[in-house]
């Protein structure tokens, strides 16, 4: 998870993000809380793929649990 989770203070406030994209976990949460399939959501991202989808399901698992430690990159 960590290699494909990761947060940088200068992107998006330093949100964790699904590295080299500008996408949110919590955008990809969002989707899928609307109902949005997987499926759907690899269509409208090509550039995702089923393992950054999966990372972002375990980093919310574990966020949950408060066992998340992300290092955030310096500015």
């Amino acid at each position: 998870m960590a290699s494909l989770i990761t947060a940088d203070p200068a992107i998006l406030g330093g949100k964790p993000i699904i590295r080299g994209t500008r996408i949110s976990v919590d955008f990809i949460l969002e989707l899928y809380a609307a109902g949005v399939s997987r499926e759907e959501i690899l269509a409208d991202y090509p550039h995702l793929t089923p393992e950054a989808l999966s990372a972002c399901l375990t980093y919310a698992a574990h966020a949950m649990k408060n066992e998340i430690y992300l290092d955030l990159k310096a500015a």
